[in-house]
């Protein structure tokens, strides 16, 4: 097919063709099976769309889930709506249009009438259009500027300009199908519609320009314009002037769609012209022109001037004019889009490490997060900071935690918003219980829950399994902490408005598309972001590769998602491991053991498909029945296509794989050791992770120093006066010492604890306002001549006794400031143990994800769904014979007598037929059922519109009819 032929079909301007005439839209929504001639009937099922074609090209899918073949025989006529197409569509196409766009299922349809309509809404149209992939996006675009309909090599000649594209040729069908899944286009390959609202709102317009930077038609431009002027502009093209105003839009715009007469007007332009025309191809197609007079323009001689006495430019309004969209498409080459992009972008390798590298880096990280979740909890278990008024945390008291764990801020945050998702954080609304069971009112603080505990007693896998997979479900966003919101304010770590319904499926498609890179090999960021963009187009300019930051929240998500995962060890110097394949079901490379050049061991792992354009674009891949569905387990794009929400998965399969992924990494952390090695300078050294009870016991006898591989503990004098107030002797703590050490325990540490010990308790602090009681008075004589004393105002009540004004906290507190060991007595006398209680907050769940949308239906959701849906359509296009005493529209109305004899011979006979029915409240419904028993006042039937067996007392039957018989 020639240029000039081609595109004189593809830019007739509406209204001119044999096509819909402007100003009528197609009836989409409309239209039944009883009108187009073609009706079901109600004994029999609706029949498939496939078993009526017979394709010449690849074979289609038997449910009509892929797209339609580009030629046909088809025994009956082609759609005529929307509604009509869907009744075409198998079970397993509605199933899949119904989970590509969960929102036409709330509630569920009553038809496919209803069905199409409802998914010709503006509201679901654009969240639908906001979901495709970029390609299938330009697909959609070339279509609203396309006449309709349109056939699939005029949408060809658009998306791939007159010197054609392999790539979008190949590329093309995918991109058709997912629009025809979705609903979006309905119709044969020689007469395809995009849904009138996605014409709306992808059709140029000088208030919403097209994506595709195309301006109006010519008919569309000089609706307005004089006879007399359409002559002048014929005339001065070197057209023949006709006799209306329709012929001579017809001429010019034969003119323009013709490749050889267009090559030689614009031959003749001045080259100022085509600079004009340079500036105006690609869009906005609309310039301003001077006023006349004006030295820059506004006379004959003028490039404008020139181009507008032979339309190529056309006025929109008295100051403006635009380049008219066949103009335009002859100077891009026939082209839509001056960059189609057909193929996703191809993740680029940074770097690639040996399998066990990887693996070992991302356990080592993975423990080292359950170590600071842990340090972070214990930190606040005996109350943490308060709860802001607004909700969420201070931003002191976040810079306090990000100091303890030793982490940056933006860090910090992510491990608070990692334990609130998981559940073991959380406000204890100013009623928290201690472990003891006691409870007491106070101000809202953060403190652990209960599940913390829970959390505590499972092994170390389990506990990071836990965590990782609260992450990659939780839509608490992190990264959003220091941010501000529409109104100005900032976002705080732990606060109300840190949920985007969009992370988890963020999360989840970038460690599918690692998961797609060979075992060992991590990606570079940016090819990463890329993918994701053409995968789900921003409607916002990006900056430029290497600017700082990025406009669109679903990049940021990604890039916090790359660093969130290695935080987690979900991944390994960038390459994700072998236990994140397994949490994600993706598929796990099999291994062959080999040897590298330096003799050691090393796997080899078979690369895994990532639907990229070698595997995606294959020209057979384009009908098949799963087109842009994605993978299941991935979550992925479509073959070649843009990417679904994540598959859904219940409990119980989210808990099995996470339960295989803690298999997968249990023998990679680190066992629990049970001995430090204790050292002369008082610190001791734990060679690995401690087991729990020498930790908790250790962490109250010294202070951490340093962590890392090997964790330092250092013993003071007030670290071991706090394991003496928590009611440990010496004796004690010299037996524990020695238990636990592999080493001798040094001399220094055996006299720090005998002299802390020696002075410990040798002081008595109780509660008068306060006292302090001690045996040795002139122990008492030195402390009253001390003149850090002063503030807290003592004076002696006997040789033994002082009194002071401060209470006996703060008169401890002051004593142990002052150098002295004082200790805390009871009531009785007893000295009190101080060992600090647990706070924990009462029972909490954890925060429940905001969705980004409906979710996704399940399978049986679904298969419910398209039963319901298709015997509501069965019974309301089923053609009915006219039935007496029943006006238009009105329910069947028979005689008692007749309803009974009707329905009877219905039940011998097994045929079907039409009743009206009212229920116990009054309303009235119209049914087709098939009648199986008659007695004792009631007949029990099949209902078709319900699908289900339905039992109905015969005196609420209006009436009966019998359905016509179906045409030959």
């Amino acid at each position: 097919m020639g240029t000039g032929e081609l595109d004189r079909e593809a830019h007739v301007p509406a209204g001119t063709s044999a096509g819909t005439p402007a100003g009528q839209p197609a009836r989409e929504a409309g239209g039944t099976a009883g009108a187009s001639g073609r009706p079901p009937t109600a004994a029999r099922p609706p029949a498939d769309a496939r078993g009526s074609a017979v394709t010449r090209t690849a074979p289609a899918a038997e449910d009509g889930a892929g797209a339609p073949p580009r030629t046909a025989d088809r025994a009956g006529a082609p759609p005529r709506t929307l509604a009509e197409a869907l009744r075409g569509r198998g079970e397993r196409g509605l199933a899949a249009l119904l989970r590509a766009r969960p929102d036409l299922l709330n509630p569920v349809p009553n038809d496919l009438t209803q069905l199409a309509t409802r998914a010709g809404t503006r509201a679901s149209v654009i969240r639908a259009l906001e979901r495709l992939d970029r390609f299938a996006q330009q697909t959609a675009q070339a279509l609203a500027v396309a006449v309709e309909p349109t056939s699939y090599e005029t949408l060809l000649a658009l998306l791939s300009g007159d010197d054609g594209d392999p790539a979008v040729e190949r590329a093309l069908p995918r991109a058709l199908g997912v629009l025809r899944e979705q609903a979006l286009v309905w119709g044969d390959d020689d007469r395809l519609r995009l849904v009138r609202t996605a014409r709306e709102l992808l059709a140029p317009s000088p208030q919403h320009p097209s994506p595709t930077g195309l301006g109006p038609t010519v008919a569309e431009t000089t609706s307005g314009m004089s006879p007399g002027r359409l002559q002048e502009i014929l005339a001065t093209a070197g057209l023949p002037t006709t006799h209306d105003p329709v012929s001579a839009v017809a001429s010019l715009t034969s003119l323009f769609t013709d490749r050889e007469r267009m090559t030689a007007l614009l031959d003749t332009a001045p080259a100022e012209a085509l600079a004009v025309l340079d500036r105006l191809v690609w869009g906005p197609p609309y310039g301003t022109v001077a006023p006349p007079g004006d030295a820059s323009g506004g006379t004959d001689s003028t490039p404008v001037q020139w181009l507008r006495d032979r339309g190529l430019l056309l006025p929109s309004s008295p100051r403006t004019v635009v380049l008219p969209r066949e103009v335009a498409l002859h100077l891009r080459g026939g082209r839509a889009h001056r960059e189609p992009e057909p193929v996703p972008p191809e993740i680029r390798i940074a770097a690639e490490h040996r399998p066990q590298i990887v693996d070992s880096t991302a356990a080592g990280q993975a423990y080292t997060a359950l170590a600071t979740v842990e340090e972070l909890l214990k930190g606040w278990q005996t109350g943490g900071p308060a709860v802001l008024r607004a909700g969420g945390l201070s931003v002191r008291d976040l810079k306090r935690t990000a100091a303890a764990l030793d982490v940056s801020e933006q860090i910090a945050a992510f491990w608070l918003e990692l334990a609130y998702a998981a559940g073991l954080l959380a406000s204890d609304g100013g009623w928290g219980t201690s472990r003891t069971g006691t409870a007491a009112g106070d101000e809202e603080r953060f403190a652990p829950t209960p599940a913390y505990d829970a959390w505590l007693d499972l092994p170390a896998a389990s506990r990071w399994t836990a965590l990782a997979t609260a992450w990659l479900t939780a839509t608490r966003t992190s990264g959003l902490v220091g941010s501000q919101d529409a109104k100005g304010r900032t976002l705080a770590a732990l606060g109300p408005d840190l949920d985007r319904g969009a992370a988890p499926e963020v999360r989840h498609r970038v460690l599918t598309l690692l998961a797609g890179l060979p075992w060992g090999a991590a990606p570079d960021p940016e090819s990463v972001l890329a993918r994701l963009r053409w995968e789900r187009p921003v409607r916002t300019p990006v900056p430029a590769a290497g600017t700082p930051g990025t406009s669109d929240l679903r990049s940021r998500i990604a890039t916090w998602t790359l660093t969130e995962a290695e935080l987690l060890g979900l991944t390994g110097r960038g390459a994700l491991a072998t236990a994140a394949r397994t949490l994600l079901a993706a598929p796990v490379p099999s291994a062959t053991a080999d040897r590298d050049r330096s003799g050691a061991d090393v796997m080899l792992h078979a690369p895994v498909s990532t639907g990229g354009p070698d595997t995606a674009h294959g020209p057979d891949t384009a009908h098949g029945p799963d087109t842009a569905q994605g993978a299941a387990a991935g979550g992925g794009t479509a073959t070649g296509g843009g990417p679904t929400q994540p598959a859904p998965h219940g409990h119980a399969d989210l808990a099995a794989r996470a339960a295989l992924a803690a298999g997968v990494i249990a023998p990679l952390l680190p066992e629990p050791v049970d001995h430090v090695l204790l050292q002369a300078d008082l610190t001791a050294v734990a060679p690995g992770p401690l087991e729990r009870p020498l930790a908790e016991a250790l962490g109250v006898l010294a202070d951490v120093e340093s962590k890392g591989g090997a964790t330092v503990y250092r013993f003071t004098p007030a670290s071991v006066r706090r394991a003496l107030d928590a009611g440990q002797a010496a004796a004690d703590l010299h037996a524990f010492l020695a238990k636990h050490s592999r080493t001798p325990v040094p001399q220094p540490l055996s006299y720090l604890i005998d002299d802390v010990a020696r002075k410990h308790g040798h002081l008595r602090i109780g509660a008068a306002s306060g006292y302090v009681r001690c045996d040795d008075d002139a122990l008492l004589d030195e402390i009253l001549a001390d003149r850090r004393s002063q503030g807290l105002r003592m004076r002696r009540l006997a040789p033994t006794v002082l009194a002071a004004q401060a209470d006996p906290t703060t008169l401890l507190e002051g004593l142990r400031a002052m150098g002295y060991a004082p200790a805390a007595e009871s009531a009785e006398g007893d000295v009190l143990i101080t060992r600090a209680d647990a706070h924990r907050t009462p029972h909490r769940t954890p925060p429940v994800p905001v969705p980004d949308g409906p979710p996704v239906p399940d399978d049986t959701l679904l298969g419910a769904a398209v039963k319901a849906i298709r015997a509501g359509d069965l019974a309301a296009t089923a053609v009915r014979k006219p039935a007496p005493h029943t006006g238009a529209g009105e329910l069947p109305r028979t005689t008692p007598a007749e309803t009974l004899a009707t329905v009877q011979a219905a039940a011998l006979t097994g045929s079907a037929i039409w009743i009206g029915y009212v229920n116990a409240d009054g309303a009235a419904s119209q049914r087709v059922i098939a009648p199986v028993r008659v007695e004792g006042g009631f007949v029990t039937a099949y209902d078709h519109t319900a699908d289900e067996v339905r039992t109905y007392p015969l005196h609420r039957i209006t009436g009966v009819a019998e359905l016509a018989d179906e045409p030959a």
